[in-house]
């Protein structure tokens, strides 16, 4: 195994073990008023676009196109019905793409 992804699986490792060895030591109201709240009502989000904007961005247009619908599309529209426009705008682009 290359030592670079030896390297970043371990550190990885190490900060899942740290934030959730962090829950155990923060004290029980301190996250629940003013900016550190919004922080961490903020973190999924922050998160998923993450590790989602690199791999839609990567891949060509017809996935970054049927992402962008998909944002659109979950401001108004219940989960389910956000994937499924996913799911058909990426084979419908790609189809279209050749």
């Amino acid at each position: 195994m290359n030592p670079d992804v030896l390297a970043t699986i371990l550190a990885m490792a190490a900060a899942t073990f740290a934030t959730r060895l962090a829950g155990f030591f923060v004290p029980e109201g301190f996250a629940r008023r003013g900016r550190l709240k919004a922080a961490f009502e903020a973190m999924p989000v922050a998160v998923l676009g993450a590790i989602i904007t690199p791999t839609v961005l990567a891949t060509g247009w017809p996935e970054a196109a049927a992402a962008a619908l998909v944002v659109l599309a979950a401001w108004r529209l219940p989960l389910i019905a956000a994937i499924v426009t996913g799911i058909l705008a990426a084979a419908a682009f790609r189809a279209f793409a050749g």
